[in-house]
C-alpha cells in the first residue's frame, strides 16, 4: 500500500494546524504573513506589506501550503527581545558575561536588567509578557513599542546573544516547525498580552558602549531620508529574496551599496551594519559569515562614496 495517501494526509493536518495559528496570531493583534513551509524565510517579497490581521486575506494565504507564521514586528506595533541560546561548545560568551556567570542570552538579559536598575530596588522584575519558546530553547519576549520614537532591530546591541526585533523586522510565530524543531507557547503565557517595553530596556538600547559588544545603535529609519529610506529597504529585500548559492553574493553587493551610502554620509555604518546582519541571518547565512562579508562589502563600499543626482 502507498504510503502517498498518508503523506498527503499528514501534509493537509499539518495546513490546517499552522492555518488555525495564524487566525490566533491575528485574533491578538498581530500582523502575519507567510513564511516557506518548514524554514523562516518569507515565502513572500514585500513580506512587511503583505503581514496582516485580515482573517480573510489569512484563509485565502494559509489554503495554499502548510505555510510557517511570520509576525512583521512594525506593522503589530512590537519589539521582540530574541533570548538566544550558545550554538555549540565554541560558542562561549565574552568577558564580562563569562566572569560573571552568564551562559545565555537570558541570563544576560537578567544581568543587564540588575545594571540598569541597581539603584531601583526590585524595578529589574518585570510583569510576565507574552513569549515565545524557540527550537534551540532561546525565548522571544513580546513587547508593545514604546510611544513616540519607533525602534527598528539590533544585533547583540543589549548584550551577548541578545537581538531586537522591531520596525522592518519579524520574528517566527508560535506553531510554526522547522527542521530544528517547532517554535511553543506554554497555556499561560497564551493567556498574556503584550507588555509595555521596560523603561530599562530602553535604557539597554540607548547605552553609548554596552558591555562587551561594539557599539551600534538601534536602526531607525526616521533617521535617514526617503532616498536613503528606500536605498535601504530595496537591499535588504534583495538580500532576503536570495537563493541558496547566490546568499552570500547578493549580501556583499547589498554590503558594498549601502557602504557608498556611508561614505556620501547618508547612512550610519551601525544602522547598515545591524540590518544586513539582520537579514543575512534570517536568509540562513552564519553570523561568522555573514558579518565577514557585510564588513568586505561595507569597507569597499564606503571607498566610494554615492553621488547623489540632483
Amino acid at each position: 500500500m502507498s504510503n502517498a495517501p498518508m503523506s498527503r494526509a499528514v501534509a493537509e493536518l499539518k495546513r490546517q494546524a499552522l492555518s488555525r495559528a495564524a487566525h490566533w496570531h491575528a485574533d491578538q493583534g498581530y500582523a502575519v504573513f507567510p513564511l516557506a513551509p518548514g524554514r523562516k524565510v518569507p515565502a513572500v517579497e514585500d513580506w512587511e506589506a503583505a503581514a496582516t490581521t485580515d482573517h480573510l486575506a489569512i484563509v485565502q494565504t494559509w489554503r495554499k501550503a502548510p505555510y510557517n507564521i511570520g509576525v512583521g514586528t512594525g506593522p503589530s506595533g512590537l519589539v521582540v527581545v530574541d533570548l538566544d541560546q550558545p550554538k555549540n561548545t565554541a560558542d562561549e560568551p565574552p568577558e564580562p558575561w563569562r566572569t560573571r556567570g552568564a551562559s545565555n542570552g537570558a541570563e544576560v538579559l537578567a544581568l543587564v536588567a540588575r545594571d540598569q536598575t541597581s539603584h531601583r530596588e526590585g524595578e529589574h522584575t518585570t510583569a510576565p509578557t507574552y513569549a515565545v519558546t524557540t527550537p534551540s530553547g532561546g525565548r522571544h519576549l513580546y513587547y508593545r513599542q514604546p510611544a513616540g520614537r519607533p525602534l527598528g532591530n539590533s544585533a547583540g546591541r543589549i548584550g551577548w546573544k541578545i537581538d531586537t526585533r522591531g520596525h522592518g523586522g519579524y520574528v517566527v510565530g508560535a506553531s510554526s516547525i522547522t527542521a530544528a524543531g517547532r517554535y511553543t507557547v506554554t497555556a499561560a503565557d497564551a493567556r498574556l498580552s503584550p507588555q509595555p517595553l521596560p523603561t530599562w530596556i530602553i535604557n539597554a538600547l540607548n547605552t553609548p558602549h554596552p558591555p562587551g559588544h561594539t557599539t551600534r545603535p538601534v536602526a531607525d529609519l526616521k533617521d535617514t531620508d526617503a532616498y536613503t529610506a528606500a536605498a535601504l529597504s530595496g537591499e535588504i529585500d534583495n538580500v532576503l529574496a536570495a537563493v541558496p548559492g547566490q546568499r552570500n553574493d547578493t549580501l556583499n553587493r547589498a554590503a558594498f551599496a549601502l557602504g557608498q551610502l556611508v561614505g556620501a554620509h547618508l547612512l550610519e555604518t551601525a544602522t547598515a551594519r545591524d540590518e544586513l546582519i539582520s537579514a543575512a541571518t534570517r536568509i540562513g547565512l552564519s553570523r561568522t559569515e555573514a558579518e565577514r562579508t557585510i564588513t568586505s562589502g561595507l569597507t569597499a563600499g564606503t571607498r566610494h562614496p554615492r553621488r547623489r543626482s540632483a
